[in-house]
């Protein structure tokens, strides 16, 4: 989140030369991805709140995908209130956006009911992903667990690998490929070549929450560079 939404935001100059943003980041402590540690985790997303908050920022995001499905069916709504309510507690109300919400709205936004994806956590962790999205009434036709269990070895997974992976998903059937189920995985660099590859949309759990804070700032959803979702069609 912290490169991938900058990187997002810095090409919209191309389409917008006179916008400015600042980033602002408050952590959630985590170093691997398991139910324990991601219930810890979200339990410490109001004080990340309420300390982002005191900068007065427009919108927040909320990065871990995973740690918001693992809650429970449609949490990211109980998490996107009750964490704006902290912003407005603080006299500084702020939109939230969870990147688990973003990825349910953005699929929605491209009429994506049939999808495939990668995800690096482990399986059980990408099973509850394919069954939160299930809930949403978003079917997972194919899927695969990368099994990273490690955070920083996340971050650190070559991105040029997930097209090829992708190509290797049952795909046929999908109205769009989601490239990482996960804002710490990278795949900024690889959307557009994943698309040309696959033949259909291909999104991120990044670029769907840059897509969705944009439309949060009632800004246009466009920037250069991040596939189908940020290309304007959606904006």
């Amino acid at each position: 989140m912290e490169t991938e939404i900058p990187a997002i935001l810095r090409a919209r100059a191309a389409v917008a030369p006179d916008e400015h943003f600042t980033f602002h980041s408050s952590r959630m402590r985590m170093t691997h991805v398991t139910p324990e540690q991601l219930k810890a985790m979200d339990a410490d997303s109001d004080r990340c709140a309420v300390e982002l908050s005191d900068a007065r920022v427009d919108v927040l995001g909320y990065a871990c995908l995973v740690a918001i499905m693992s809650m429970g069916p449609g949490y990211h709504r109980v998490s996107e209130e009750r964490l704006h309510l902290r912003t407005a507690e603080n006299g500084a109300p702020a939109p939230v956006v969870t990147s688990a919400g973003a990825l349910v709205h953005g699929l929605n936004t491209i009429g994506a009911k049939k999808i495939a994806l990668l995800a690096p956590y482990m399986r059980p962790l990408t099973q509850t992903v394919v069954d939160y999205l299930t809930r949403e009434d978003i079917e997972v036709l194919d899927h695969r667990a990368l099994e990273i269990p490690d955070n920083l070895d996340v971050a650190a997974h070559d991105p040029a690998r997930l097209p090829g992976l992708a190509r290797a998903l049952d795909h046929s059937e999908a109205d769009a490929v989601v490239l990482s189920a996960c804002v710490q995985m990278p795949s900024l660099g690889v959307i557009e070549e994943a698309e040309q590859l696959l033949g259909k949309p291909v999104v991120s759990a990044a670029v769907c929450t840059a897509h969705q804070m944009l439309r949060a700032l009632d800004l246009p959803a466009v920037a250069p560079g991040a596939g189908h979702l940020l290309s304007g069609a959606y904006a």
